[in-house]
């Protein structure tokens, strides 16, 4: 398929700059993978449409704060974001303007403190630094390092933890599995009432998932490796719930990707851990998942191409039409949809007390 396949227009407007308050009144479209039908509700109107016996699955990666801004020694204004440790003191980044900054260059980013050496660049036309700190590195970039937000989010961060779940737990992502920014602990809490089991599973986001496709084709796109774990209790509880006719519904599209990388023919997932490089593109066969979870995705990313093939390109680019004459928020901090298997799932009656999204757009 050509890349210009999942190309749409938005409006620069549309592109939300700060999550809803609180998390959970952001709008969720939902939509039917077997006829496109939609309904228009409150994410926290999510747990209307799980049954007894579902599981949902969640990633739970933190963000580590791994951008550091300094100087070349002697020189000018140099920008690093750690990607992931290849060693004790060796990192794979990318640096800004990376031109500009030669093998065997010195970073200060802190004087005496936190420093680095910059490297030779990799396959994948990264960098990788030697860094040099005095102190634990982690305690040091929570003091001088920034959250690696997306460059389509312009305002500061309004509190540090907008970009962070509220389950997150393992140190290691440059960026935020962004479906699950709308939980709250009282809704997850909403979602166990209804007998529904809870499983994290970890996927660390890193280049794989948000590295712009330059491919004409995409199939000729290759995938950044992001390493994630299954753990054997995680196995068991899915595959408990298949067992009993319950739905596996992922909270993002890291979720999917993980579980479909440890999923056999049958749909049972295996506990595993390692490096995934699965690229998710319409043809593919889901085995694990049955409901999706996810945000409103930039046009022609690998994200929109997983979503596109989970619920079908047209019915996909045919909701997001609908999602932006409505003014549904897009990106990182925007609205949901949660993708289920068939229509009658899509039309339950909404909640007499539940909010309604025509009383207006959460901010």
């Amino acid at each position: 398929m050509r890349l210009l396949d999942f190309d749409y227009a938005l409006p620069r407007e549309q592109i939300a700059q700060a999550p809803a308050r609180p998390r959970d009144a952001a709008r969720l479209l939902v939509l039917s993978r077997e006829d496109g039908a939609m309904a228009h509700r409150i994410f926290r109107d999510l747990p209307d449409y799980l049954r007894p016996n579902d599981v949902l699955v969640l990633n739970d990666t933190r963000v580590i704060p791994a951008r550091l801004r300094g100087r070349r020694a002697g020189g000018g204004a140099v920008e690093v974001l750690l990607l992931r440790p290849e060693g004790p003191d060796v990192w794979e980044a990318l640096i800004r303007p990376g031109r500009r900054v030669r093998e065997g260059a010195r970073l200060v980013f802190k004087e005496g403190v936190l420093e680095a050496v910059a490297g030779p660049r990799t396959a994948s036309a990264t960098r990788r630094v030697t860094l040099s700190c005095r102190g634990d590195l982690r305690s040091l970039l929570d003091q001088i390092g920034e959250m690696p937000v997306p460059p389509y989010i312009e305002r500061p961060l309004e509190h540090p933890d907008d970009y962070q779940t509220v389950y997150a737990k393992r140190d290691g992502a440059v960026a935020a599995p962004t479906a699950g920014l709308h939980f709250t602990p009282a809704l997850l809490d909403a979602v166990r009432s209804r007998g529904v089991g809870i499983v994290r599973l970890t996927l660390h986001v890193g280049l794989g998932t948000f590295r712009a496709v330059e491919t004409e084709r995409i199939e000729a796109h290759q995938m950044d490796a992001e390493w994630y774990e299954v753990t054997p209790e995680a196995a068991r509880v899915i595959n408990a719930a298949r067992a009993r006719g319950g739905r596996i519904v992922a909270c993002g599209t890291t979720a999917v990707r993980t579980l479909e990388s440890v999923a056999a023919e049958d749909g049972a997932v295996r506990a595993a851990s390692g490096w995934t490089r699965l690229f998710i593109t319409p043809g593919f066969r889901f085995r694990a998942t049955d409901a999706l979870i996810t945000n409103f995705h930039l046009p022609k990313t690998t994200l929109l191409m997983l979503v596109s093939a989970f619920a079908g390109r047209e019915r996909v680019l045919g909701a997001y039409e609908t999602a932006v004459r409505l003014g549904y928020r897009f990106y990182s901090f925007g609205d949901a949809m949660l993708i289920l298997p068939n229509p009658q799932y899509v039309r339950v009656q909404p909640r007499a007390s539940g909010a309604h999204p025509a009383r207006g757009r959460p901010r």
